[in-house]
């Protein structure tokens, strides 16, 4: 694997570039359309409900079959392995933020009103902070999901690590596989820590800004 090493890393690390701007770039683009969509449909219960099947029934469509169907409008590339990848974030987040938003007590929100906060006050300073741990927990999913369905944009020349894989695959080597196996498995646990450092930040933030108000 050392030779392998020496005599590819630098087309490897392109790979992990490659594969890491891809599903995080999908991750973001997700989670806003995600905060978006929660904010102004939130006293519109049923037209979340209706989203999150629509969102769910795309997320069953295999995604060989999703690259396929928009190659002739997005044609090949990151493009189009970005637009999949973003739906399939979609179905999680959505889920996991309605969750956390939908768990806060309902008292506190009462007491918010009767403060005199607005609904945008509400959700972003109430209702999102004490949501962030479901949040977060639906960001950490979708981070590992796409890591792992982002090796299938190589078949439509999307790069990223699973070019390393489908390479070991054609020749028939497991040199390539492990390699491709092993740096999808190390990007996805740096994300994931870069993820819980975000957390952390926000939480400790929110948390002394209720101290300072106290």
């Amino acid at each position: 694997m050392s030779n392998y090493w020496q005599a590819n890393w630098p087309t490897m690390l392109t790979d992990v570039q490659q594969h890491a701007v891809m599903v995080l770039s999908s991750l973001a683009i997700a989670a806003v359309i995600a905060i978006m969509l929660v904010l102004f449909l939130l006293h519109r219960p049923h037209w979340l409900d209706v989203l999150v099947y629509l969102f769910s029934l795309l997320y069953s469509v295999p995604s060989f079959a999703f690259f396929a169907i928009l190659l002739p409008f997005s044609g090949l590339g990151m493009s189009s392995a970005i637009i999949v990848l973003t739906v399939y974030c979609e179905y999680i987040l959505l889920r996991s933020f309605i969750t956390g938003i939908q768990g806060v007590d309902p008292s506190l929100i009462e007491v918010s009103r009767g403060l005199g906060m607005t609904n945008w006050q509400i959700f972003a300073k109430v209702q999102l902070p004490l949501a962030l741990p479901a949040i977060f927990s639906g960001i950490q999913v979708a981070l590992a999901s796409t890591m792992g369905i982002a090796t299938i944009a190589a078949t439509i020349n999307a790069g990223g690590l699973g070019q390393l894989l489908f390479e070991g695959l054609q020749s028939q080597q497991a040199v390539p596989i492990l390699w491709g196996t092993l740096l999808t498995m190390a990007l996805t646990l740096v994300c994931a820590g870069i993820v819980w450092l975000i957390k952390w930040s926000l939480t400790h933030r929110w948390q002394n800004v209720l101290l300072q108000q106290k």
